[in-house]
């Protein structure tokens, strides 16, 4: 790129160009399905909670008052969703409408958004057995997200109420701790968004946040049975998918992306870094860092390999880490930059703006329909592509929202 940050930020318009486009007006307001043809969605993962936030994104890097037009009109068709949603979880429920709304009240001081935030609030709360939410106890649909999206929005009592389950249900391994992720699961997922790893992010954060010393030394404890799983040597830093791996005709026994592999793992000892100050972490960092780079992403080597643009488990996911990387200090964005580029060559670009499709391999066709939301579709790569633009023209590059599970960089 000539001008990486011009070549980035026009990318990112025309992401939002399209996705703004997908948006359909209702009376309660701005709603999103995750496709075309689909259901309407609220949620944070590939509905419009997940919209929002790139929509607040856009609003500050480009000081157009018709995306923050749009995010409130997006905050009131959620906040209308609220009665009919029935699962609690960060990413696929009521805490990840609540932090959307909490994340529109805060940008565009919108009191029916943050009073509906505690609404939704109350929901999970009241929906709370004593120990979980629903069969999931992981980061995206369980406990660990719940806890950090209720301590995003400032509920600490809610967010220490959802991790403490974890002090009495983790099971002793050799060399550490390690959680059922789904009762019933033979399986034992080890990354951030359904294993150890996003748990000990919760951990680690409400005990943190709480002065509660023994979450910390729970997270530990967690953190030390993956390590010790790590199968890419004292340089790099690559551990299994799930032991015993989980539907093996299906799943990849390794990943490298946020959700199952060390792009992800990478922030969480990023949070680690925050919570203790320990160098150990720094070097953890900069293992995963090698071993993404190394990987041979994002070039599509195999059927499988690397088949998503996306925030989630795609390229965006590992623009957001290498974004981080440059602001905490720790590199440049030479790699950030063949992130970039990959993604404008992997967009559908033309009257209606831009979008991405992804791939999967064992369909015919393999491209599947583009999507608007945060994890698989344009909220969540344009809101990459607009820090990126800030991050090359050093201007601030901290997010207007702040995923809980990517620890904020000026924390560092």
């Amino acid at each position: 790129m000539s001008d990486p940050a011009a070549a980035a930020e026009s990318l990112a318009f025309d992401g939002l160009r399209w996705l703004l486009a997908e948006g359909t007006p209702s009376d309660a307001g701005l709603t999103w399905s995750p496709a075309r043809g689909e259901d309407v969605d609220p949620t944070l993962y590939q509905g419009g909670g997940g919209v929002a936030l790139a929509l607040l994104e856009a609003y500050r890097h480009f000081k157009d008052e018709s995306y923050a037009h749009a995010a409130r009109s997006t905050g009131s068709s959620i906040a209308a969703a609220i009665p009919s949603v029935d699962h609690a979880s960060l990413y696929f429920g009521l805490t990840g409408i609540a932090l959307a709304l909490c994340a529109i009240d805060a940008t565009l001081d919108d009191a029916p958004a943050r009073a509906a935030a505690t609404k939704a609030l109350t929901l999970v709360r009241s929906q709370f057995d004593g120990t979980r939410w629903n069969s999931d106890f992981e980061l995206l649909a369980g406990n660990a997200g719940i806890a950090l999206g209720a301590l995003a929005c400032g509920d600490v009592e809610l967010a220490l109420l959802a991790v403490m389950p974890y002090v009495r249900t983790a099971e002793v391994t050799d060399h550490g701790v390690q959680w059922e992720d789904r009762v019933g699961e033979v399986s034992r997922l080890h990354h951030i968004s359904h294993g150890t790893l996003g748990i000990v992010a919760a951990l680690a954060a409400v005990g943190k946040a709480t002065d509660h010393q023994e979450l910390i030394e729970l997270a530990l404890g967690g953190i030390a049975d993956v390590v010790s799983r790590n199968e890419a040597g004292p340089s790099g830093f690559l551990v299994p998918h799930s032991d015993p791996q989980y539907v093996p005709d299906r799943t990849p026994r390794y990943s490298y992306g946020w959700c199952h592999g060390p792009a992800g793992d990478a922030q969480v000892f990023r949070r680690l870094e925050q919570v203790t100050g320990d160098a150990t972490w720094t070097d953890l960092v900069e293992r995963c860092w090698s071993t993404v780079v190394n990987s041979g992403l994002p070039q599509r080597t195999e059927p499988g390999f690397w088949d998503n643009n996306g925030r989630c488990c795609g390229t965006a996911g590992v623009l957001a880490l290498a974004c981080d990387r440059a602001e905490e200090g720790r590199g440049d964005l030479r790699f950030a930059e063949e992130l970039v580029d990959d993604l404008g060559a992997r967009a559908t670009r033309d009257a209606d703006g831009a979008r991405w499709s992804n791939v999967e391999y064992r369909k015919a066709p393999s491209e599947l329909t583009p999507e608007v939301g945060w994890a698989q579709g344009n909220a969540g790569i344009v809101r990459e592509l607009l820090r990126f633009t800030r991050c090359v023209r050093g201007e601030d590059a901290s997010y207007v929202v702040t995923v809980p599970d990517q620890p904020d960089t000026r924390a560092t």
